[in-house]
């Protein structure tokens, strides 16, 4: 094995890497999960849609953060365990640098035959955070392609300033604010493919959505968001629920300081928690 390949096993962007997440907003980095930490992530996914069995699985909200039901404690301390990976953390620190902010986390599995359609948006207009910065890790669980509902990315719309959308009561959306901005350029869509076990990290401002699930495949992937501390998670604006088919609230949340120190020196990291 090449000196370079063995370092290819431990979390890491190369420089190339970053400068094309910079440029196009979203990157498919040449890391991916290893075998038995993917492992793990699917078998507790599979306990998390038993568990929460009564609700749609297409946008399942904080499973890292405890809640009561079955399960409840046991599984969160397992996606938290997953959140505040190492690996993935080295990852997000060559993008935003080394003070971390974990604030969301959501799985996000569309059913073979109805999964529903994620409507064109940038993520960070639904998010109390000033200014809007946060990379989203996005780990396929499954073999996802355009077949099953694949992200779909506009490149470069990260650096394009914020879009403006439009709130739709549609009940057959994942999330309930839609783009509506004549900068959109739907010819420029790029399909995010992925194997199991393979990551797609975007910008806040990466206009992005995805198409229903008419298949016979599910389609489910485990999405992270990592804010810099230099950022503010501000509890006092009064943001949207983000869906018409899952309770959404940011006020009262648990955020956690992963990595360095509180830049801004505002973010609470007492509200909302609860131990183990």
């Amino acid at each position: 094995m090449s000196r370079f390949a063995a370092l290819r096993e431990h979390a890491a962007l190369s420089r190339d890497e970053i400068a094309r997440y910079r440029e196009r907003g979203q990157l498919t980095p040449q890391w991916r999960l290893p075998t038995l930490k993917l492992s793990r992530m699917q078998d507790a996914l599979e306990r998390l849609l038993a568990a929460r069995a009564e609700q749609r699985p297409d946008f399942i909200s904080l499973p890292h953060v405890p809640w009561n039901g079955p399960g409840g404690f046991e599984l969160a301390r397992e996606f938290f365990d997953f959140v505040t990976d190492p690996d993935l953390l080295d990852l997000v620190a060559a993008l935003i640098g080394p003070d971390i902010v974990l604030w969301a986390s959501s799985v996000f599995c569309k059913p073979a035959g109805d999964g529903l359609e994620v409507p064109w948006h940038q993520d960070g207009q639904y998010w109390p955070i000033r200014p809007r910065a946060t990379v989203t890790v996005w780990i396929a669980l499954d073999d996802v392609s355009r077949a099953n509902g694949c992200m779909c990315v506009i490149p470069g719309s990260h650096r394009l300033g914020e879009f403006s959308h439009v709130l739709s009561e549609r009940e057959d959306l994942v999330l309930n604010n839609v783009l509506d901005d004549p900068r959109l350029d739907l010819t420029q869509a790029c399909d995010v493919e992925l194997e199991a076990g393979q990551l797609s990290l975007h910008d806040a401002n990466l206009v992005h959505g995805s198409p229903p699930n008419r298949s016979t495949r599910r389609r489910a992937g485990f999405a992270i968001r990592y804010m810099p501390s230099t950022s503010h998670y501000d509890r006092s604006l009064v943001m949207g629920g983000a869906s018409n088919t899952t309770p959404v609230e940011f006020a009262q949340r648990p955020i956690w300081l992963v990595r360095g120190v509180d830049r801004c020196g505002r973010n609470d990291f007492d509200l909302g928690h609860t131990h183990w």
